[in-house]
């Protein structure tokens, strides 16, 4: 039998909230196998991971901050909350494990896993479900270590941390404690289940064009190029990136072309996106968020992008950005064994992106979510980056939600 439990506290000093959870937590009558903490970047790292440790000695372990707080099932925390997913499940396995990465990424994610592993005491097993969380960056290198263990045999799910105004401030936090360059993996081996959506709040807007050229990703300390694939796209169709792309968006960072510089701001609503396929006959898309203007009218993005890819120019709006989030819920529930009569409980990833453009209707969205859930515990927080499972594929995006839904 699997439970869950959630708690989200919120105080201006770590102590103070932490304090409050205590008492929550002490009450709760759960021995959790796995335990998922989440908080905003302003609380202080050590005296959270003292108190994870403290209590739950036994429990595999991750988390991180995560962009002015968490939700959960009761609400919107806000900015200087914590969150607690508790876990418990006697038959099933969990293990954790971190690692700060270094040059070789992918060789570190890999150790990460088979640490992970041996953690759970199931070493050479293929798990239900790899949970990671990460400093922002390397996903798509991440993924790839993972993958040459796994393949696309599993989902690979989670969440890149994040802080309040990207400024570098983000953190991980895993079972050796703190760091702010790493990476904590988590593998899950479930008794009761799980069901996982990885979807956008967005539509094609009716524009597309082709990389022809990127800003090649390095491979390895030796400076050898790889992989025509990058973080900049140079041209569209042979033109600079920002100028199509501006032209796709109706002129929106026009007065940004020449000097160029961040545009997070003004393109959440404009994200790019690649045809991941069709499921019921509707296409899904991986988003791709532009997150500067660089010299010669390149874009900046926040995920990976191949030459060759076909881009379609995507829209949204804060009512979808809400509903989305409560429909992802549900796809996941839905995808359980026995389905949402099943249902225990769950996490989401919520980018940080769609939290800040929706603003003041954010409450919306974790009554959303709960509804989906028919209000059984669940944790969210709010990333720079989501990972996510999409049609056989595991896959890096940007202003995308990811649900994992926890059977009994």
């Amino acid at each position: 039998m699997v439970s869950l439990k959630s708690f989200v506290t919120s105080g201006k000093s770590t102590s103070d909230a932490l304090a409050e959870l205590a008492a929550a937590v002490d009450d709760s009558g759960i021995t959790p196998d796995l335990v998922c903490v989440f908080y905003d970047c302003d609380h202080e790292d050590q005296p959270i991971f003292d108190f994870i440790r403290q209590r739950f000695p036994n429990a595999a372990f991750l988390g991180g901050t995560s962009c002015s707080g968490v939700m959960n099932e009761v609400g919107l925390g806000g900015m200087g909350s914590i969150g607690l997913l508790l876990i418990e499940d006697p038959d099933g396995d969990y293990g954790s494990a971190a690692v700060r990465l270094d040059a070789d990424v992918a060789d570190c994610a890999e150790r990460a896993l088979h640490a992970a592993l041996e953690d759970a005491d199931c070493a050479g097993e293929l798990p239900e479900l790899i949970w990671i969380y990460q400093t922002p960056g390397q996903e798509e290198a991440v993924i790839e270590g993972l993958r040459r263990v796994v393949g696309d045999r599993c989902p690979i799910i989670g969440g890149s941390s994040a802080d309040n105004t990207v400024a570098g401030k983000w953190r991980q936090i895993g079972p050796d404690g703190p760091m702010n360059d790493g990476l904590v993996v988590g593998v899950v081996f479930s008794s009761g289940g799980i069901g996982f959506a990885f979807q956008g709040g967005y539509e094609p807007s009716g524009h597309n064009g082709v990389v022809t050229r990127v800003g090649y990703d390095v491979g390895d300390e030796s400076g050898v190029i790889t992989k025509a694939r990058g973080r900049q796209i140079i041209t569209i169709d042979g033109e600079p990136a920002a100028t199509v792309y501006n032209r796709w968006i109706g002129g929106v960072l026009s007065e940004k072309l020449a000097e160029g510089g961040n545009i997070l701001t003004d393109t959440t609503m404009y994200p790019l996106g690649i045809d991941a396929g069709k499921i019921e006959d509707v296409t899904h898309y991986v988003l791709i968020h532009p997150d500067q203007i660089l010299e010669d009218g390149a874009l900046s993005t926040f995920a990976s992008i191949e030459e060759g890819t076909q881009l379609y120019c995507m829209r949204g709006d804060k009512t979808r950005l809400v509903e989305r989030a409560g429909k992802v819920a549900a796809a996941a529930a839905a995808a359980l064994p026995g389905g949402i009569t099943n249902l225990a409980g769950g996490l989401i990833v919520y980018c940080a992106g769609c939290m800040l453009a929706v603003g003041d209707q954010m409450p919306k969205v974790s009554k959303a979510v709960s509804a989906s859930f028919n209000d059984m515990p669940f944790v969210g927080c709010f990333t720079f980056g989501e990972q996510g499972f999409v049609l056989d594929r595991n896959a890096h995006g940007n202003l995308m939600i990811s649900a994992i839904a926890f059977g009994r």
